[in-house]
């Protein structure tokens, strides 16, 4: 019963709260016209700021739903972080490497709330742990321990979720609708393991807001938008879910696979900006939605639509395929076609 009524109350909020936020951004100029950006696809006038909504509406729900252990405390520290970088963003079009710094200073607040990842799967074999060699230190007159490596994949993971789940957002209703379908898949997930000091219950929980509130946003974000997630709403997403996999105990390298299309499209992205020795940190119109946008002549609905379809598809996928093996051979074809889509697209002629 709880997990309904957080993931209601999440949409509700979200629902509630973005309309306020589209007035509040019209004042304070943080629409499409106070910057250009070459891969905005939207016509006219739109509110940015999306992420403020998304963010209000699971802090709110989270603070009367859960209790406030060390490591969601971080987490929600680590979103805020997210959400005024984004919000400076949308106003002043910050550079990429400053907000490259201050997403690596969101991630790192969160592992300090002990949310590394402890170990990665092994299809040869037992499961490879990531806990040694660990620091130990004092501080404040408690004892705090550093598991190195462990720390520096969730990281690396964390960093690559944000910038990764941020660039396939350019179409009304594509980011929130993905996302929210994704962290219902690793709701469903996090029932089934327990990890780290949070019990799966309570990750279970706030996954469901997660999802809430990126689908309480869907409607006003859906075609035609009224509003955009802006930087702020792209990288909260990849962040959270990045965060829910690492709590579901094991579950990176399934949302890997839930996430095929936007890793995928953000990998080819990097490897054809650096052949064309441009820099990577720079945005362009090449993305996949583009692509299909431009070349495939899909509309922004069918576009929106098949990411939703794709990663609901791959989700449950996930949650049927027994042992490692098997996954490891799904996620791999289905990496290969993909990469081949995406590959003879961007060779195909415009129009």
């Amino acid at each position: 019963m709880m997990l309904s009524i957080a993931f209601i109350a999440s949409f509700l909020s979200a629902c509630i709260l973005t309309p306020v936020t589209m007035k509040w951004a019209r004042m304070m100029r943080l629409t499409t016209d106070s910057r250009k950006h070459p891969a905005h696809t939207h016509t006219g006038i739109v509110p940015r700021a999306g992420g403020l909504p998304i963010y209000a509406a699971i802090i709110l729900v989270t603070l009367f739903t859960l209790p406030l252990h060390k490591g969601i405390v971080s987490v929600l520290i680590g979103g805020f972080i997210l959400i005024v970088t984004g919000l400076l963003d949308d106003r002043y079009d910050l550079s990429p490497y400053l907000r490259f710094g201050l997403n690596f200073i969101a991630a790192g607040v969160a592992i300090a709330g002990g949310l590394g990842i402890p170990y990665i799967s092994n299809p040869f074999g037992s499961p490879i742990s990531l806990i040694e060699p660990q620091i130990v230190f004092q501080l404040f007159g408690s004892v705090h321990t550093i598991w190195l490596i462990a720390d520096i994949a969730a990281i690396i993971w964390l960093m690559a979720l944000m910038n990764l789940v941020n660039w396939s957002k350019g179409v009304d209703g594509q980011l929130p609708g993905y996302v929210s379908i994704a962290a219902l898949v690793l709701a469903v997930t996090a029932g089934r393991f327990s990890g780290h000091d949070i019990p799966a219950t309570d990750t279970q929980l706030f996954a469901l807001i997660v999802a809430g509130a990126f689908a309480g946003f869907l409607p006003w974000n859906f075609y035609p938008q009224r509003i955009m997630p802006g930087y702020g709403g792209g990288s909260l997403a990849g962040y959270l879910l990045g965060i829910l996999s690492i709590l579901s105990f094991g579950k990176v390298g399934a949302l890997a696979i839930i996430l095929a299309v936007p890793i995928l499209d953000g990998i080819y992205t990097i490897m054809r900006r650096v052949l064309h020795h441009q820099n990577p940190f720079r945005g362009d119109d090449q993305h996949l939605h583009h692509l299909l946008l431009l070349r495939a002549g899909w509309g922004r609905r069918r576009i929106a639509v098949f990411y939703m379809c794709t990663t609901a598809l791959l989700g449950c996928c996930m949650l049927f395929l027994e042992g490692v093996v098997m996954k490891v051979v799904f996620a791999t074809l289905v990496y290969l076609t993909i990469a081949i889509w995406i590959y003879k697209l961007s060779k195909s002629k415009h129009g």
